[in-house]
């Protein structure tokens, strides 16, 4: 049974969807100004693990993501220029071919790193009716006011009857104590209520007319109106980064608690972020690394590109609730732990059946099953998974054997957990370099049939060969494992 850890209760829960088999999931997507970076592709390949697990179990999952094109305000505030405005006006273009651009720049690299699209994918600015009148209904119920032409959230008001706070643990008392009066605040009844309508300062160029004035749609409301428009009132799973747990995710709690007399979210589930060399990502350090940098190699800190699947399975080897740490260091890990995992795949399409088996596929697939239930433990799943890569290569060494029935046991588990739960898949090499690792391999045959030969003396001759050339070969159970200095 599938367990999650709920940001909510700070436990592990059993999920019980509210319709099954159906289950109603919203992730918070990009706000589209710029290129996509490491932090959009943990949480992308996050919800998309659990997209694809959930599908795996036999739900039927409606999977909506935002995009965030209108209303993000710089430093996530309520004053200030829109995020995508901003950049619309130092390269003079419209707002909209930012987010176009940008747009498909985020599905360009989505599909690179194989994740599956969203059954829905909404934009704030194709909503901005739905958001008003989202708004309506929290002034409505007295949780809202309206201040020269714009619309906050009376979070004071609210804390009175619910708690503000009680996703991120925070307490009103504390925020008050620690939030300072800054200056364009003053038409706020307090410095820690939020908009959800925003009257349009001259100049400003996204904005559109409502009651109140012509305006924008503050940053939080955009999602509280969109997961209950497609998912309804009350839904299964909330996803999203550890970054936007405050204010993002707790305004949310607080508007449709507002709007509509209740929570919606059921599970809220949150990735944790990604530290690059032990610090934080950011453009003032110089360390942020787009994706696109990232897979040419052109960033200073690279040392050289790196394929989507070794980014992926780097990401996927750490639970997703931990800091992820990135280094050149640990993607060149993943790189030939991935190469080694895809090579005990091709090798098991070479062994043939015995009569009897001295492994129990089932044994590893419930392994591997009871790893994915404990909230998405993809480190202990892919130990499992090398686990199964050594049975095989002891099989196909004459150490071990597997039945034609459990032969294809064993085929099924690798592709079901690999490729369809994991989302891996092998890439193309160049031509050039896929024919050098085939001779190599071919090479590094010929030296284990000389080994079972007792000739070690050709072993180690061609072992100290293949050193020289920068190659570096290690004996393992059943096999070999080789990599380049």
């Amino acid at each position: 049974m599938l367990k999650i850890y709920n940001t909510l209760s700070r436990h592990k829960e059993e999920f019980k969807p509210i319709n099954p088999p159906h289950v109603g999931m919203y992730v918070c997507g990009p706000t589209v100004y710029g290129d996509a970076h490491l932090g959009h592709a943990r949480a992308a390949i996050t919800f998309d693990l659990l997209y694809r697990y959930l599908k795996h179990l036999g739900y039927k999952v409606r999977y909506v993501r935002n995009i965030t094109d209108v209303g993000h305000l710089e430093n996530d505030a309520d004053f200030g220029e829109d995020k995508i405005g901003k950049r619309a006006r130092l390269e003079e273009l419209e707002p909209m071919e930012i987010v176009q651009r940008y747009t498909n720049g985020y599905h360009h690299n989505m599909e690179q790193l194989n994740t599956l699209p969203p059954d829905i994918e909404p934009h704030a600015s194709g909503h901005i009716i739905e958001q008003q009148l989202f708004t309506e209904k929290i002034l409505k119920n007295g949780y809202a006011y309206e201040s020269n032409g714009s619309i906050y959230f009376d979070v004071e008001k609210y804390n009175r009857d619910h708690h503000y706070g009680k996703l991120s643990g925070r307490k009103l008392e504390d925020l008050i104590s620690n939030t300072r009066d800054l200056e364009g605040q003053e038409e706020k009844r307090h410095p820690y209520d939020f908009a959800l309508w925003k009257k349009a300062t001259p100049g400003h160029i996204m904005k559109w007319p409502s009651r109140w004035s012509e305006g924008y749609p503050g940053w939080h409301i955009e999602c509280s109106t969109m997961s209950t428009k497609y998912l309804g009132d009350t839904f299964d799973i909330h996803g999203g980064g550890m970054d936007l747990l405050f204010p993002h995710h707790e305004c949310e709690i607080a508007q449709s608690t507002a709007a509509l007399g209740k929570e919606s979210v059921r599970y809220w589930m949150h990735n944790n972020l990604i530290t690059i060399n032990g610090q934080k990502m950011g453009k003032s350090l110089g360390n942020a690394i787009s994706l696109n940098e990232l897979f040419s190699g052109d960033h200073k800190l690279l040392e050289k590109a790196y394929s989507p699947m070794a980014v992926r399975f780097f990401i996927l080897q750490a639970h997703y609730r931990s800091t992820l740490d990135f280094s050149n260091r640990a993607v060149q890990a993943s790189e030939k732990g991935l190469e080694r995992l895809f090579d005990g795949m091709e090798t098991l399409e070479k062994i043939e059946a015995s009569a009897t088996s001295t492994y129990d596929p089932e044994e590893l697939y419930n392994k591997c099953h009871e790893a994915l239930d404990d909230d998405l433990n993809t480190p202990v799943l892919i130990s499992h998974l090398f686990e199964g890569v050594k049975q095989i290569h002891l099989v196909a060494s004459g150490k071990g054997s597997l039945t034609a029935e459990d032969l294809e046991k064993m085929k099924k588990l690798f592709a079901t957990f690999v490729y369809d739960i994991l989302g891996l898949k092998q890439e193309d090499k160049p031509a050039q370099e896929s024919a050098a690792d085939d001779l190599i391999r071919l090479i590094l045959d010929i030296r284990m049939e000389a080994k079972e030969k007792k000739d070690f003396e050709t072993a180690d001759k061609i072992r100290n060969m293949l050193s020289g050339l920068g190659i570096v070969v290690k004996d393992v159970p059943g096999g070999y494992e080789w990599e380049w200095k």
